[in-house]
């Protein structure tokens, strides 16, 4: 686990600078790390994924924690630095994989157990779509302890009615129950980003919170809230037939954001019913 003068130091050793290409920002706080894999609950007998692995730091705590730890890192010249931070820390209960995380076959990646956890310093750039097609593509991951930027976590955790709720938050509310569970200061991050942020536990259901097929009822939701100010009637006209509203129990004067999980459900249905053949 690094302090923020051996990351520093890290990187000009090896030539090395945080890519804002790829949303890097390395955690240099032992107690940050050390935190992250407490809130994760993993231990021995866990498998462990890791997104953006970087210098290892959050690496290394899980290792500590005596879980199987698979590291998934993209950058190339970091991969090395990754390498022989877990080499010299004698550490064997970490895989190192490089690879990108959004075109992964996460089939392979899962293979060695049938039950996963993911912990990580998600980079902001992909973590919403990352965690959408986890939740949406492999089951195999049980939960998710990650860390990302403060607007983004209050969206994934937000209730129905509320400024952050959007698509996502409908889709994470189907597969999943997540919650915040902590923040984390701009200031153990190097370089320090100019956003706050969070820390977001999300449990996979047994089965889904509503007994509805996942395809139709997201391509409503998101049609809907492409014209979020709009009212029901209008952001789904011309695909939800006016009597699907009343068959739903749903007013078609309501807004998007208005509407929770079952009641997507119930307009969902309705509309499936209203268009059968």
């Amino acid at each position: 686990m690094h302090s923020r003068p051996a990351t520093a130091a890290l990187l000009r050793e090896h030539g090395l600078a945080p890519r804002r290409d790829l949303g890097q920002n390395f955690v240099t706080d032992p107690n940050t790390v050390r935190r992250i894999a407490r809130l994760a609950s993993v231990g021995p007998g866990d498998h462990v994924i890791e997104v953006g692995a970087g210098l290892g730091s959050l690496t290394l705590a899980l290792a500590e924690t005596g879980a199987d730890v698979t590291a998934l890192e993209v950058d190339r010249g970091v991969v090395a630095v990754l390498r022989s931070v877990v080499a010299e820390a004698g550490v064997i209960n970490v895989r190192i994989v490089e690879g990108d995380a959004m075109a992964s076959d996460w089939t392979e990646l899962t293979a060695d157990a049938e039950r996963w956890a993911l912990v990580a310093n998600l980079p902001y750039n992909i973590a919403t779509p990352l965690v959408a097609d986890l939740l949406d593509d492999v089951p195999a991951i049980e939960r998710m302890l990650v860390m990302v930027q403060r607007e983004v976590g209050e969206r994934w955790c937000a209730p129905p009615g509320s400024d952050p709720y959007g698509a996502i938050s409908v889709k994470i509310a189907y597969w999943s129950i997540a919650r915040l569970v902590g923040s984390v200061p701009a200031s153990v991050f190097l370089p320090r980003p100019n956003v706050e942020s969070v820390l977001v536990a999300i449990e996979r259901r047994p089965s889904p919170a509503v007994d509805v097929p996942p395809r139709p009822l997201f391509e409503l939701v998101r049609a809907a809230f492409a014209q979020r100010r709009k009212m029901l009637r209008r952001s789904l006209a011309g695909i939800v037939d006016p009597s699907a509203f009343a068959a739903a129990g749903v007013d078609a004067s309501r807004r998007p954001e208005e509407l929770d999980v079952h009641e997507w459900a119930a307009l969902t249905r309705a509309h499936l019913a209203a268009t059968a053949p």
